[in-house]
C-alpha cells in the first residue's frame, strides 16, 4: 500500500503519490541513472522530497539528502564524494552552491524563475510532467544515502547494501519488525512528520510510512502549536518527534495545550539525540504512555528501544536490545566492560544489511569489532541489560583527569527555563588540559551566564559547570540534526587564538 499525503494544505491520493514516483524513475533512468547509482536532494520537506524517496524504491537508486544550510563547498564534496549523477534543489539555494556542482551532474530546480536556467540545469515540475513512467526491469530497491555527522575530518556516506540473492523477503520481514519495534510503523497508521527530511531518521522514517501508512501528514517545518493542530484534525496515531521539539511543546501555554484533542496519539518515535530524563517525564504526564526512544545510527540501525514503563523505572537509559541486537561493551583495553562500566558501545542489528563507506573502505574497517559496528559513542549496560549512553568518545571532555560527558550537562540544561538549545564541549586550556564551555539558545533576554552556571551548580558536581557560557540566537546542526558542536569547538578555539 502506498499512503495518502497531506503537505501544507494539499492532498495527494495514494495513487498520484505512486505516479510521480513511477515518472520520476522513468526519468531518471532515461538520464542514465542506474540501479545503484546516486541522486542527490537538496530541498526542504516538500513533494519532490518524497517523490525521491518512492523513486529508491521503483528505480534502485540511493537518495542522498543535503542539508539545505550547506554553503558551495560543502555541497561540492558530497555531490564529488557520493557521485551524484542528478541532483534535485529548490531554486532559492541553487544560486549559492552553482559554482560548486560537477558539470557532469544534470540539476533539476523546483520552483525555477523563466529564464533562469543555465546548462544542465531543468525545471523539475514541468520535466517531471514530461516524464513516461519506469517500465523497465525490475530494480532492487535502495535507501537514503546518509552522510555522517563528520566529527573527525570530513562526514562519510553511508552506503547500506542490498541484501543477499534469495534473502530479500526475509530482509523485509526483519526490517518491519524493527520498524514496528523502534517507530511504531506498521499497516494502516496514520503519521505525521515535521522534522527536517534531510536528517537521517525522519527521512527514513517517511520512507517506512510511504509504504505501510493510511495518511501521512508532512508538515513543511515543525510548529508546536500546528502539530497539535493536525494531530487533532487528522487523528493522528504515530508520529516521529525529537527531544528539541518536546521542549518546544512542554512550553505552550497551558490554556493551549487544553485546547487539543490528543487522544489518538498511540506511539511516539524519537532518536537522533538523547532525550533529558526531565523533559521525557513531562512528556508522558501530559501525553501519556506513549513516547518511545530509540538508540541509532545510520551505520548500525535501530539499536535499542525505552518503552514508557522503562523511561519512568529506568530514567536516563536507552532501553534494551530490539529483537535480536546485540551489544558489547569494550574497554580501553580490548576487553568487554563490567556491568555498569562505561566503554565504546559495539552493536550488530541483524535486520539491516551490513554498509560500506562511501570512497572510504579504511573507516569501515575501523567501526567494526568481528561483526559488530561502532560510531563511538560511550556507553554501559547495568545489571537488567538497558544501555546508557553517556556521549560520543570524541565528544568527551577530560579536565584535571576526570572524564566528563558533556550530554549529562546538555540534560540539565535543557530543563532550565528560557534555554531552548544548547550545546556543551571541551576547550583547551593550560592548567586543566580541557576546561567547559555551554552555548546556549535562550528565549529570555534577561538570561545571564551566572544563571546558567548557578542552574548546573545545583544539580552536578561542580568541575561539571562550564567554565564560560555563551548566548546564540541559533545553534548549528549538522546533517544528521546533531548540534554542530565541532563547528562551534572550532570557532571559538580560532576566536580565543586571534584575541
Amino acid at each position: 500500500m502506498t499512503a495518502e499525503l497531506f503537505f501544507a494544505g494539499s492532498r495527494l491520493s495514494p495513487d498520484q503519490v505512486e505516479q510521480r514516483g513511477w515518472q520520476l524513475s522513468g526519468g531518471l533512468a532515461r538520464l542514465g541513472v542506474e540501479e545503484g547509482d546516486v541522486i542527490a536532494l537538496m530541498l526542504r520537506n516538500s513533494v519532490p522530497f518524497v517523490d525521491a524517496i518512492q523513486a529508491g524504491q521503483i528505480a534502485g537508486c540511493y537518495y542522498c539528502p543535503i542539508n539545505w544550510h550547506f554553503k558551495a563547498d560543502e555541497v561540492g564534496y558530497i555531490l564529488r564524494d557520493s557521485g551524484a549523477k542528478v541532483l534535485l534543489i529548490e531554486a532559492d539555494l541553487l544560486e549559492q552552491v552553482r559554482e560548486a556542482i560537477p558539470p557532469q551532474v544534470v540539476v533539476l530546480v523546483v520552483g525555477a524563475e523563466p529564464g533562469a536556467l543555465q546548462g544542465r540545469e531543468r525545471d523539475y515540475p514541468s520535466w517531471l510532467a514530461e516524464q513516461v513512467a519506469y517500465d523497465g526491469p525490475p530494480r532492487t530497491a535502495r535507501m537514503q544515502m546518509a552522510y555522517t555527522s563528520g566529527t573527525t575530518g570530513r562526514p562519510k556516506g553511508v552506503k547500506r547494501l542490498p541484501p543477499a540473492p534469495g534473502e530479500a523477503e526475509l530482509a523485509r520481514q526483519r526490517m518491519g519488525e524493527m520498524v514496528e519495534a523502534a517507530w511504531g510503523i506498521r499497516p494502516g497508521v496514520r503519521a505525521l512528520v515535521s522534522a527536517p527530511l534531510y536528517h537521517s531518521a525522519p527521512g527514513s522514517f517517511t520512507q517506512q510510512a510511504l509504504q505501510q501508512a493510511e495518511t501521512l501528514v508532512l508538515m513543511p517545518r515543525f510548529d508546536a502549536e500546528q502539530t497539535l493542530e493536525l494531530i487533532q484534525q487528522h487523528r493522528i496515531d504515530t508520529l516521529f518527534l525529537v527531544p528539541i521539539m518536546f521542549v518546544r511543546l512542554l512550553r505552550l501555554p497551558e490554556q493551549v495545550r487544553a485546547r487539543y484533542d490528543l487522544s489518538s496519539v498511540r506511539f511516539v518515535a524519537s532518536t537522533g539525540a538523547p532525550c533529558a530524563p526531565e523533559v521525557k517525564q513531562a512528556m508522558l504526564d501530559w501525553w501519556g504512555p506513549v513516547i518511545h526512544e530509540t538508540y541509532a545510527s545510520s551505520e548500525t540501525g535501530m539499536v535499542t528501544i525505552q518503552d514508557p514503563e522503562s523511561a519512568r523505572r529506568k530514567p536516563g537509559s536507552v532501553g534494551r536490545p530490539i529483537g535480536d541486537t546485540r551489544i558489547r561493551i569494550i574497554g580501553a583495553d580490548g576487553g568487554e566492560c563490567a556491568t555498569g562500566e562505561p566503554g565504546v558501545i559495539y552493536v550488530r542489528q541483524p535486520a539491516v544489511t551490513d554498509f560500506t563507506y562511501a570512497n572510504n573502505p579504511q573507516a569501515r574497517a575501523r567501526a567494526g569489532l568481528d561483526d559488530l559496528v561502532s560510531v563511538g559513542d560511550i556507553g554501559y549496560l547495568d545489571a537488567d541489560g538497558y544501555l546508557f549512553v553517556c556521549d560520543r568518545a570524541s565528544d568527551m571532555v577530560i579536565s584535571g583527569g576526570v572524564n566528563i560527558y558533556p550530554a549529562e550537562i546538555e540534560h540539565v540544561l535543557i530543563g532550565m527555563p528560557g534555554v531552548v538549545d544548547c550545546a556543551v564541549f571541551g576547550v583547551p586550556d593550560a592548567e586543566y588540559g580541557e576546561a567547559l564551555v555551554a552555548v546556549v539558545a535562550s528565549s529570555d533576554p534577561q538570561l545571564d551566564a551566572e544563571a546558567v552556571r548557578a542552574h548546573v551548580r545545583q544539580r552536578m558536581a561542580g568541575y561539571k559547570t562550564p567554565r564560560e557560557v555563551r548566548f546564540v540566537e541559533q545553534l548549528p546542526r549538522d546533517d544528521n540534526g546533531k548540534v554542530a558542536k565541532r563547528r562551534l569547538q572550532d570557532s571559538y578555539i580560532a576566536e580565543t587564538v586571534q584575541s
